[in-house]
């Protein structure tokens, strides 16, 4: 995770699935999207709800909910897709991820975050970078790398093309009013 090493924090951006709240490392975020028509692709997982629209690329999203279990992202006005970078050796791809709802950019002292905890050889939860705690709640940390690289996305990435579609701005967070 990127650091600050003057404060010893780090930046993500929080969501929620659900009543839960998750969070991912703000170098990793493109931008955020209001919700939008999503053309659905066959013959993909459930969690692969399909491909929308960025700036004339097709960009693949993924329903965070369902691929961890949780159910679907329901539409409501609040409803977002989080486009991330995914870097994979010398090659970076770009995801959406469908959230119930972004919440805000927080910044995690380092000495607030855990490993996440072992939970056996049953459980897979390698995605899971870290737990944070803000406040009395705790806040699941994942790992944008790990979620989006299991075969299926892999593939569908790899079948829209590897090319990342222009960027929205500079260094800061577009948004999609």
């Amino acid at each position: 995770m990127a650091t600050d090493a003057q404060s010893g924090s780090q930046r993500f951006l929080t969501m929620t699935l659900g009543n839960e709240i998750f969070a991912i490392d703000i170098f990793s975020v493109r931008e955020i999207l209001d919700y939008t028509d999503i053309t659905r692709i066959p013959q993909t997982p459930e969690f692969m709800r399909g491909v929308v629209n960025v700036r004339g690329s097709a960009v693949p999203v993924v329903d965070l909910k369902m691929k961890f279990g949780l159910g679907e992202v329901e539409r409501t006005l609040n409803t977002r897709i989080v486009i991330v970078e995914i870097r994979r050796e010398d090659t970076v791809s770009v995801m959406g991820a469908l959230a119930d709802s972004v919440k805000e950019v927080l910044e995690l002292e380092t000495d607030r975050i855990d490993p996440p905890p072992r939970m056996g050889a049953a459980v897979r939860a390698d995605f899971i970078r870290g737990i944070g705690k803000h406040g009395d709640r705790f806040i699941l940390i994942l790992d944008v790398d790990k979620v989006f690289a299991t075969e299926e996305i892999l593939d569908l990435s790899h079948m829209l093309g590897e090319t990342a579609p222009p960027a929205g701005g500079n260094d800061e967070i577009s948004t999609n009013p």
